[in-house]
This record gives C-alpha cells, sequence and structure tokens, in this order.
C-alpha cells in the first residue's frame, strides 16, 4: 500500500463500500481544464460528448473519453494519488478502465438507483470515483450511496436500474462532497443522484479502474460502448440517466 493512502480509508472502503478522500489541491487548475473539454467541438473528435434537453434548451450533460486528448487531466487520472488510491482500494496495481465527465449544470437531469458492475464489460474487478470538480451539495444533486451493500449485485428492472421495491428496502445517504475531494465507490454499491435544483453546476470528474492483471482494456470498452449504442441519444450502457438525451 501506498505510504499516502490510509489503512483506514481501506478499511472503510471495505467496510462500507465507498470512502471520502482528498485528490487534489489545485481546484482552479481541474476547473479549467473540465472547461477546456466542454469546449470541444461536438463532431470534430474521438471523445464523445452527450447533450440534454432542458427546460432552457440543450446543454452538455457528459463527455467520455477526453484522456487521450488533454494531458492534464491523463496526468491527474493515471498517475500520482489517483491511482495509488485505486491500487490500494483494489488491493493490487490498477489501470484506467473509463472516464467521463458528468456535467449537471443548473436544471441538469439526476440519475436513477443503480450499481455500476452491470454496465462495465470484460472486467470482474473495478472501483469508480467521483472526482468533485464543483462542489456536491444537496441542492445541486450530489450522490447517495448504500452503505455496507456491495457484496452481490441486486435485481434490475427492464433498463437494468434497481428495482423500486428494492430501492424503498435500502437506507440512502447523502455524501456532500468538496471541490478537491473524491468519493470512491465500490462497483456494486447502490448510487443515485437527484436534479441539479440550484443555480451552480455540479461538474465531477468519474473514473473507473480495473485491476492490471485483467488487462488494459480502456480501448476495448470504448469499442464496445459505441457499437452498443451507435448513432442513438443514449447516454449510459444502462437507463440510470432521468434526463432528455439529445441526438
Amino acid at each position: 500500500m501506498s505510504s499516502r493512502v490510509l489503512a483506514a480509508d481501506v478499511e472503510h472502503f471495505c467496510d462500507q463500500g465507498w470512502v471520502l478522500t482528498r485528490s487534489h489541491d489545485d481546484v482552479a487548475a481541474v476547473q479549467r481544464w473540465v472547461s477546456e473539454v466542454a469546449a470541444w467541438p461536438q463532431d470534430d473528435g474521438e471523445w464523445l460528448h452527450h447533450l440534454e434537453l432542458t427546460d432552457t434548451g440543450p446543454q452538455l450533460c457528459r463527455t467520455e473519453n477526453f484522456v487521450p486528448f488533454h494531458a492534464d487531466l491523463r496526468a491527474l487520472l493515471t498517475t500520482g494519488p489517483m491511482l495509488e488510491t485505486a491500487s490500494a482500494l483494489l488491493g493490487e496495481p490498477a489501470v484506467l478502465y473509463k472516464e467521463k465527465i458528468n456535467y449537471k449544470l443548473s436544471g441538469g437531469a439526476g440519475y436513477s438507483p443503480h450499481q455500476d458492475a452491470p454496465a462495465y464489460r470484460f472486467v470482474a474487478t473495478h472501483v469508480s470515483c467521483m472526482v468533485a470538480v464543483d462542489d456536491a451539495l444537496v441542492d445541486n444533486g450530489c450522490l447517495e450511496v448504500v452503505s455496507g451493500h456491495h457484496q452481490d449485485l441486486l435485481p434490475v428492472d427492464e433498463v437494468g436500474c434497481i428495482r423500486s421495491e428494492v430501492v424503498a428496502s435500502l437506507t440512502w445517504v447523502p455524501v456532500e462532497v468538496k471541490a478537491g475531494e473524491t468519493l470512491w465507490f465500490h462497483s456494486r454499491t447502490p448510487h443515485r443522484s437527484g436534479p441539479n435544483l440550484g443555480p451552480t453546476p455540479r461538474r465531477a470528474l468519474y473514473p473507473t479502474y480495473n485491476a492490471l492483471a485483467e488487462g488494459d482494456l480502456r480501448a476495448a470498452y470504448y469499442k464496445q460502448k459505441r457499437g452498443e449504442l451507435g448513432d442513438g441519444a443514449a447516454v449510459s450502457l444502462i437507463g440510470d440517466f432521468q434526463g432528455r438525451p439529445v441526438a
């Protein structure tokens, strides 16, 4: 285990299925980098921009596959404390599996209760996290998690989200995450988030890491995702997005 990763954090993660850590201190730089990605053109690159329709018109809701094209974000997510923490939580060396930015601008939609594991192809061992770019608070749609419930896959509905009767039986706790902090969670940890009802954005980076022993599968993931989504307006490989996608 890296000397920068606390044993108490690993213990909390193993017991509860999530843990809150500090991932970076240069909040202004990360906010600037995310704004740079958001300004990239819609149809002039290999990255994936997703739009949602809001009451005030279309707006960006997600960007994926940006690491090859932004050196600073690539360094943040694939080296140093982020990779060290992912490796410590997995209990073995980790590698980046996929990455996205969820913007959740004012008026942006939330995400239905789900587990990440059903949407992840090729790997059995993986961990996700939310790197707060802006403060993620209850008013702007922070994540809610279920503690200590990450051992098994839960029954799902027709779109791959947790069935409503199961959702009602679980205890959901909002986890507010300040800019510069990271909420790590197991790929089977149930989580959800509400819409952004406030005036400020709730942008966040969401990298996922898999055990390096299973291979560097990032390119295979995006090839598979492009094939499954095709030219449609879907945002995820499961139907957790509660907004109105724009083709």
